[in-house]
């Protein structure tokens, strides 16, 4: 089915290249600029067996800001081209993960009707130069372009850099989960016939 997507996206502000392949073994190469986003993404790629490779250069000096919801942005329109027309999909994915002391879920429909919510006890602060209010960017970014329906939910925790690696790890396998085929289906998962 050849589940692969390349994505340039080019700005005043960033300058992105992109390349994803949905069934692969969880190898990343990834260089943003962004050192724990970096670390977060290759989570995602990691524990959901996609290949991911991203080449970002942004205007680091102002913020991280734009770097990293471009990158979601990219990730998302590589998403949603690998899945063509959805049809075959599991279409549904979740996934609770701890991290030491803290628990994240994360829900996946991928429906084709972009919406993001968070739920967080609290939110997380910086980590290793990160904003935690980033992630929610980040998390926004590709349910839109992707055409996700996407919960994510930090549970409880008292390190941040638990609470956010938790959350893209449980990403990465909740993806995994709803982007596998289902040899049963001989459509799109839904009653409509259209996602």
């Amino acid at each position: 089915m050849g589940r692969r997507a390349e994505v340039e996206r080019k700005t005043k502000e960033t300058q992105i290249k992109l390349a994803l392949e949905l069934d692969g073994r969880g190898r990343a190469q990834v260089s943003t600029g962004v050192g724990f986003f970096d670390h977060m993404l290759t989570h995602i790629a990691f524990h959901g067996f996609f290949d991911l490779e991203i080449s970002a250069r942004g205007d680091l000096e102002v913020d991280p800001h734009h770097t990293v919801e471009d990158v979601g942005i990219c990730l998302g329109q590589a998403l949603n081209q690998c899945l063509g027309e959805r049809k075959g999909l599991v279409r549904y994915g979740s996934a609770f993960v701890p991290m030491d002391e803290s628990l994240a879920q994360v829900v996946v429909d991928l429906s084709n009707r972009p919406l993001f919510k968070g739920h967080y006890e609290r939110r997380p602060g910086v980590v290793g130069g990160f904003d935690g209010q980033l992630a929610e960017e980040f998390w926004r970014a590709l349910a839109l372009h992707g055409g996700l329906t996407l919960h994510v939910r930090l549970l409880y925790g008292d390190n941040d850099h638990h609470l956010l690696e938790a959350a893209f790890k449980a990403l990465g396998r909740a993806l995994d989960q709803a982007t596998a085929l289902e040899s049963r289906s001989q459509g799109v998962s839904s009653t409509k016939g259209v996602l």
